[in-house]
């Protein structure tokens, strides 16, 4: 059986550290798919998986120094 480290999950407060967007900003993209949708944690809460919010902020910062 071949294991896979589980990724990290981040909560919207750390996704805003990270990213430094408002909440509101993050759903925005979101809504015009431009931002990594979430996962499902249970009823009420969600997630984002590190990985994918670290390879957003690198494709934002390389269309912006290009």
């Amino acid at each position: 059986m071949t294991h896979y480290p589980s990724p990290n999950i981040l909560r919207l407060k750390a996704v805003i550290r990270k990213t430094g967007l408002s909440r509101s900003s993050i759903y925005l993209y979101m809504k015009d798919k431009a931002f990594p949708k979430p996962i499902s944690l249970g009823q009420r809460s969600v997630g984002w998986i590190e990985k994918d919010i670290n390879d957003w902020i690198e494709t934002r910062t390389n269309l912006s120094r290009s």
